[in-house]
């Protein structure tokens, strides 16, 4: 069972035959020309983990980019990124390449803007963390800016909802998704939950998830990056968004000396 499965059942608004995915698209846009003055222009954009390219290719219209890379491990989904761009009314370069992100740097060349958009941070424990930073470090140009859109979990799931064994994740025609805790990884710092389909409880998929606090990512970040902020705010097209960690300048030193050694543990 595999995330693709999951995604099957849940949606996450980025298939761009869905209004509510092109209304969403409407909102990154228009949060990317708000900070227009601090992205590079008539570069080149790196979306990583991106799903059909939703976040990618909103970037790529406010900055006028000449490239747009979208990586991702569901090769079907990346396909949808050609229709974005036909929405979008831009003809950059398109490159799509499927693949994991933990070995960005060893998948893509030198871009201008890499960004990780749709909270996606927890799929990754704090070791594959390091280990995308410092790829996505050594994959910019050396003006090179990072964009994390995410929230605080441990400030909204820990302290404001607290943490659930059993939770209903979304309603859909016909079907309930529901999720139930089932363990927990103490070296990784994952917990473990199921997702199943109701009614029947049929399983659908194990996702393993560490959920990041805003301060812990600044810090990896300012490890990889001269610089390191986030840019607070909501309503950047999903509800209870903390906001948008900006990342500019790599240490491609530092990136290089830690991915040269480093490892997960056993």
């Amino acid at each position: 069972m595999s995330l693709e499965e999951l995604y099957r059942y849940i949606n996450w608004r980025m298939n761009p035959g869905d209004e509510k995915a092109r209304e969403r698209f409407e909102k990154i846009e228009r949060f990317f020309r708000e900070i227009s003055d601090e992205l590079p222009s008539s570069g080149r954009v790196l979306d990583i983990c991106a799903g059909t390219g939703i976040a990618g290719v909103a970037l790529a219209k406010v900055t006028g980019a000449r490239l747009l890379t979208v990586l991702d491990a569901r090769k079907d989904d990346l396909e949808l990124a050609r229709e974005w761009l036909k929405l979008a009314g831009i003809r950059p370069e398109l490159r799509i390449v499927p693949g994991d992100a933990r070995e960005v740097n060893k998948l893509v060349g030198e871009h201008d803007i890499a960004l990780l958009w749709g909270f996606t941070m927890p799929h990754f424990d704090p070791f594959d963390a390091v280990r995308l930073f410092a790829g996505v470090a050594l994959s910019l140009s050396d003006d090179g800016v990072f964009l994390v859109e995410d929230t605080d979990r441990v400030y909204w799931i820990m302290y404001r909802a607290g943490y659930r064994k059993f939770l209903v994740e979304g309603k859909r025609d016909g079907y309930t998704i529901a999720s139930i805790h089932e363990g927990y990884d103490f070296v990784r710092g994952t917990f473990i939950r199921g997702y199943y389909l109701l009614p029947g409880f049929r399983r659908i998929s194990g996702v393993d998830f560490h959920y990041w606090d805003i301060s812990t990512q600044l810090a990896i970040g300012r490890i990889f990056f001269r610089e390191a902020r986030l840019i607070p705010g909501k309503g950047h097209g999903t509800e209870n968004v903390w906001g948008v960690l900006y990342f500019i300048k790599p240490r491609k030193d530092v990136a290089k000396l830690v991915l040269k050694d480093f490892n997960a543990p056993l």
